[in-house]
């Protein structure tokens, strides 16, 4: 193990300003904290967060990221707690700490890797720093490099696939090439150990083969580079054996197929000196076609830049080479890491040279300069989502703003129809909650519950608002048999004849009906009347609503007025169907409307002019020919809308109020949606009579002096 003062000194070698109290005292806090804790390879347990600070330190993190590497377990698995770390070491690093523990915790609930991708993303969306996903992954890394102590092999591989499947990729897509390479092999040793064992034996052999081959290769890449008056630092190393082995399964070919098994390293001052030095490898060696390709001028997402190509180079041997300037290649190599080591070198950079890192992770605030870009990094990269478990682990995505009844209709459709509440991380919460990553949620279900149809209100996923809809559709459709079958059978009694479905069979085709359940439906929905039916089934029967009887409603015409049909006075619809009146344009008696068929909602009613209507021109079939039917002595009130800017004096909103009182107008919401120092802008809904009514409301305010402009709003 690494000692204090080495750790402490290490740090001080490449941030002299590092806060080296900090440092000492977390040595002590997390020795003490773990005690006698020990690791399946006997080693005591500090071992381990000490191991992790060690290759934080060896990216040459901040001190910040180091302290947060040695704490990062004392919360997880000692009597430690967040309180506690915030007190000794600020609100910074018990921060850090916190988001590590809650990634670890969520760690141990995923055992399915075919959530893989769902995970990265949820990793990504719950870490709020960029420092806690650098610690996450040394953490990893560590754990890889001590995983052949563990005995349980199920454990071995359950772990080594989920660094393969997820832990990799995420280091590759933070740019942390280096990283990646590590975990990859490690993982693939511990998966594959015949195929990792049959390339390390052939490489074994092929270096065998060549002596020193590599040794020479560079040498003579750099007399051709000095040549050309470039120079250049050269290094060459074998393609590692993880990536050999996928490439070799991407491709379906052996390893003897394999012509390009070494890499060569070219880096060089500047990025002119990268296409001089491409130029003079091309003109010196023959190019293999198809293998050159340029990162520098097109940069990969995570920002990696940099020449690769593939040439017959020195000795006859196929080589790759990749040509870079020092900062690339540190960028390519630590990727995010690498930020430090520049924030060293150059303090005065404006920050521009982060933007791939704005674009990978989608970041939301911005910072200054380099100071500051850390702190204030956030990984928005998921911000659209949520990911949450069920109780035995499995992770489901939702939208944002998703609730538990989306998550109990994504489990499945009849849990959705039976949920009668949920539990969030043990607790009892109502189903309009908004979930949050990582929240575990258990859907409570009983077999006499049924959706309902307030759900749709608050439910934002597709599926959870279509199960609502059919079922209310379902629900509707039962009522109405009900309700038909009932009208039908008291007015075949009150014309003397007994209700049988063999007598509504024999008029169905003159109905156009399919079904005698149909025929019911219909009725119930207002679509067909009693009498029309007797009259179906019984043609030479003289209508017995002609003969007037007196004291009862049946010698009343057939034709309902608005008022005996509906509370609402629309013409055009059929008696009970349910119609609201569009919030987008607030029609009122007078305007010119249009009725538009909405899915659970019955009809809306839009006016003529309403920009809404475009939405639906491509649908026809949904559109109504209605029109108002005002009876004059019906007291009911419409709400017209108006978008008012009243100047910002005393006396202003009472002067406003009495004029709509005086018109006899009846103010039902009132909100500001703009101020400054001279006027007030406001929404005013206004409880009216009708359109002229609200017109001579408007008139009564433009001619008061507090109010500055007054216009019907249409929104």
């Amino acid at each position: 193990m690494i000692r204090q003062f080495e750790l402490v000194e290490r740090v001080k070698a490449y941030d002299p300003s590092a806060d080296e109290d900090a440092l000492n005292r977390a040595y002590v806090f997390a020795l003490k904290a773990h005690g006698s804790q020990s690791r399946d390879s006997g080693d005591p347990y500090f071992s381990h967060p000490l191991g992790v600070a060690e290759l934080l330190a060896r990216m040459k993190l901040d001190s910040a990221s180091i302290v947060t590497g040695l704490l990062h377990d004392t919360v997880e698995d000692t009597d430690a707690t967040l309180e506690q770390i915030e007190h000794l070491f600020g609100k910074e690093i018990a921060k850090l700490v916190d988001g590590v523990t809650k990634l670890s915790r969520i760690e141990l609930q995923s055992d399915h890797t075919k959530h893989a991708e769902n995970f990265r993303k949820l990793v990504l969306a719950m870490s709020a720093d960029i420092r806690v996903l650098l610690v996450k992954l040394a953490d990893r890394l560590h754990n890889m490099q001590t995983l052949h102590f563990m005995k349980d092999s199920d454990k071995r591989r359950r772990i080594a696939l989920e660094t393969l499947e997820i832990y990799a990729p995420l280091a590759e897509r933070m740019g942390m090439q280096q990283m990646k390479d590590e975990l990859e092999n490690l993982a693939f040793a511990e998966l594959y150990q015949d195929a990792q064992a049959s390339i390390v034996q052939r490489l074994k052999f092929l270096r065998e083969q060549g002596g020193d081959m590599v040794p020479r290769i560079i040498a003579e890449l750099k007399r051709t580079l000095d040549a050309a008056g470039i120079e250049a630092w050269i290094s060459g190393r074998e393609k590692t054996p993880y990536s050999i082995w996928r490439k070799m399964q991407r491709k379906n070919i052996s390893f003897e197929q394999l012509s390009d098994i070494m890499a060569f390293r070219i880096v060089v001052p500047d990025v002119s000196a990268c296409y001089q030095a491409l130029g003079t490898l091309h003109s010196t060696y023959s190019m293999v076609p198809g293998r050159f390709k340029d990162y520098i001028s097109t940069p990969k997402p995570n920002n990696y830049r940099s020449l690769h190509t593939g040439v017959i180079g020195p000795e006859r041997q196929r080589i790759e080479v990749q040509i870079r300037t020092r900062e690339m290649h540190e960028v390519g190599e630590l990727g995010v890491a690498a930020h430090w080591r520049f924030k060293q070198d150059a303090p005065k950079l404006d920050g521009r040279q982060y933007r791939w890192l704005r674009e990978l992770l989608d970041i939301l605030e911005h910072a200054a300069g380099p100071e500051e870009f850390l702190e204030h990094t956030k990984l928005e990269m998921f911000q659209d989502q949520v990911f949450c478990f069920t109780p035995k682990g499995d992770l489901i995505a939702l939208p944002r703003g998703a609730t538990p009844v989306d998550f109990a209709y994504a489990v499945h459709s009849e849990v959705g129809d039976r949920c009668v509440g949920a539990k969030i991380n043990g607790r009892m919460a109502p189903l309009r909650t908004q979930l949050q990553n990582g929240d575990q949620v258990e859907v409570v279900t009983s077999r006499n519950q049924t959706p309902s149809p307030t759900w749709e209100r608050f439910v934002v996923t597709g599926k959870a608002r279509a199960c609502i809809r059919r079922f209310i559709r379902t629900q509707q459709r039962a009522q109405y048999l009900e309700l038909g079958r009932s009208i039908l059978a008291k007015d075949f009694r009150h014309d003397g004849h007994d209700l049988t479905e063999k007598a509504l069979e024999g008029a169905l085709k003159k109905l156009k009906c399919e079904s005698v359940d149909e025929l019911y439906a219909l009725v119930g929905a207002g679509n067909l009347t009693g009498r029309e039916v007797i009259t179906a089934v019984f043609p030479g029967l003289k209508p017995a609503a002609e003969q007037k009887v007196p004291g009862t409603k049946r010698g009343r015409a057939r034709k309902p007025t608005a008022k005996e049909s509906t509370a609402i006075p629309i013409t055009g619809l059929i008696p009970g169907m349910a119609i609201n009146f569009a919030g987008c344009c607030h029609p009122l008696p007078g305007d010119r409307i249009v009725g538009i068929v909405t899915t659970g909602k019955g009809v809306s009613i839009h006016t003529i002019d309403c920009e809404t209507l475009e939405s639906f021109a491509d649908a026809p079939e949904r559109w109504l020919d209605v029109s108002w039917h005002v009876d004059p002595t019906e007291a009911e009130g419409h709400v017209g809308r108006l978008h008012v800017v009243v100047a910002n004096e005393p006396g202003s909103l009472g002067s406003l109020s009495t004029v709509i009182g005086k018109s006899e107008g009846n103010i039902t919401n009132l909100k500001i949606t703009n101020r400054s120092a001279d006027f007030f802008e406001m929404m005013i809904d206004v409880e009216v009579k009708d359109v002229r009514h609200l017109t001579n409301i408007i008139a009564a305010l433009r001619a008061t002096p507090a109010i500055n402009t007054v216009e019907r709003a249409r929104g």
